[in-house]
């Protein structure tokens, strides 16, 4: 039983496709608004630490990431469909970019897996705040869909990770806290609406 443990990363990647296509589906409608800075650099990002991670010879434990960059992009392509289903951008989202990109270049001239990695990480987390602020002002602008599958799909990476070393270990690792940071954004008023906790 334990030797089929590192297939999970292909049931985690179906789930994320499922995840991913009810968020598109929702945004051909105009239900949801994607912030496009976020999802755009979402995509470039886990590309290039999957493409790191590949060359320091991480095996299939490196899918989760890889999907973690395919599905924003489809998620991107789709925002154009339905000129209504795009988050109007503002300075704040542009600047978030900005500095996205600049730790992507940053990688690129120093050529090094584990900085690669670290940029890349770094280019990630700062294209999810935009998002991250929106779902916790607007909730009901964003699916939660494409952020539970997320988690689910970055959490089989830890079965099928054969070297446990920075280069297998730290994109999964930063791949479950954000997902689980935007989904209970999205999911806090309902979790705390029987709460007198105000958020």
């Amino acid at each position: 039983m334990i030797q089929y443990l590192p297939y999970l990363v292909f049931l985690g990647a179906a789930v994320q496709l499922v995840g991913i296509y009810s968020y598109i589906k929702d945004v051909v409608r105009g239900d949801t608004k994607p912030n496009r800075v976020s999802w755009l650099l979402w995509s470039i990002a886990p590309l290039i630490g999957t493409a790191a991670a590949i060359t320091n010879g991480v095996g299939w434990a490196v899918l989760p990431v890889f999907m973690s960059g395919f599905g924003p992009l489809l998620v991107f392509i789709a925002s154009f469909v339905n000129k209504n289903s795009y988050w109007k951008l503002e300075k704040f989202d542009y600047l978030c970019g900005f500095f996205s990109l600049l730790a992507l270049i940053l990688w690129w001239i120093t050529k090094i897996p584990e900085v690669a990695i670290i940029f890349a990480i770094a280019s990630d987390g700062i294209a999810a705040i935009p998002t991250l602020v929106k779902s916790w002002k607007y909730p009901e602008t964003e699916n939660a869909g494409p952020f539970t599958t997320g988690l689910f799909n970055s959490l089989t990476s830890f079965a099928a990770i054969k070297m446990w070393n920075f280069s297998a270990l730290a994109f999964p690792i930063y791949l479950v806290i954000v997902n689980i940071s935007i989904a209970l954004a999205i999911y806090r008023r309902k979790i705390f609406k029987k709460s007198d906790i105000k958020l």
